[in-house]
């Protein structure tokens, strides 16, 4: 079976409309990306909850997918109709039918961490069997290690995680960071996450990757004693980031350790402000795309400024 894919350039504060009249008009799906991607004029997009960011690219590309049979010229033609725009310079192609899941594979291949740890798709086998490796599949949950904010968290565990300290993941996505906690030797494990099926997600993963982890949402982490950690580890982003600065803090036992990412370099240092009152922070290291992690350790009574 082929399909047929229509692609054309659009402003950027049109696209969104632009989408949506074609789908209206018939097609399966439409993309939206940036035309430079894939070349050094690419602009990367950055946005997160509890901002007014509106960054957009200057001009969208949009790729409409139709049947092989659709008339997809005269979709065209009738959502711009629809928004009182002309039909743009267009272009159409053939798509072949082809294997998606073995496409998607080919994607992910196993990636080096450090030279001790692996994460290794499932249907991959091991580069090196000695080393640890995590079995970890693309899901529903943020986490492949393949994200540069991912391979810091991951790299500072390599690097700095204590035999049998306990860590919570906050924010655990997939449970990558928990499950490589616990497979580098770490004692208590605990994931949290505010999605339910990021919670399911980890958890088959830890046991697809047989070790001892326990993963619940925000409300099921235990208060008190059991409530604190030797590490606290968050791979958010940095409003977040910033607004559970205390809550963050009071999981983190005398003398522990918090490491942090999701953070551009330009928000470290108001990043850091925010965790200085229980902290020493400094930045520990820079990652791709002007990422960066920032490490701290805990002063002061669990939970006082």
């Amino acid at each position: 079976m082929t399909w047929l894919a229509l692609r054309f350039d659009a402003a950027a504060d049109a696209a969104e409309a632009w989408s949506d009249a074609l789908l209206e008009a018939g097609a399966l799906s439409v993309d939206i990306a940036d035309p430079d991607a894939g070349t050094a004029a690419e602009t990367p997009l950055y946005g997160e909850p509890g901002t007014t960011n509106d960054a957009r690219w200057p001009t969208a590309r949009l790729t409409a997918l139709f049947s092989a049979d659709a008339d997809a010229g005269r979709a065209l033609a009738a959502a711009g109709a629809a928004l009182g725009l002309p039909a743009p310079v267009h272009e159409m192609h053939a798509v072949a039918e082809q294997d998606w899941v073995r496409a998607t594979q080919a994607q992910f291949a196993p990636l080096p961490i450090h030279d001790r740890l692996w994460i290794v798709p499932s249907w991959c086998d091991p580069p090196d069997p000695s080393a640890i490796n995590i079995t970890l599949d693309p899901g529903l949950a943020f986490g492949t290690g393949s994200h540069p904010t991912t391979r810091l968290c991951l790299e500072w565990l390599a690097r700095e995680l204590a035999p049998a300290a306990s860590v919570l993941d906050y924010g655990c996505g997939s449970g990558i960071l928990a499950i490589a906690a616990a497979r580098l030797g770490a004692g208590r494990v605990v994931g949290v996450d505010v999605d339910p099926q990021a919670v399911d997600a980890a958890r088959a993963n830890a046991i697809a990757n047989r070790v001892t982890a326990t993963f619940a949402l925000p409300d099921g982490l235990a208060e008190g004693a059991d409530g604190m950690f030797d590490v606290v580890i968050a791979n958010i982003l940095a409003n977040p980031l910033r607004l559970l600065a205390p809550a963050l803090a009071a999981r983190v036992r005398m003398g522990g350790r918090i490491v942090l990412s999701g953070v551009l370099a330009d928000q470290a240092d108001d990043v850091a402000a925010a965790y200085a009152p229980w902290f020493i922070m400094r930045s520990w290291k820079s990652g791709e795309d002007g990422w960066v992690a920032l490490a701290g350790a805990r002063l002061g009574k669990p939970g006082a400024a």
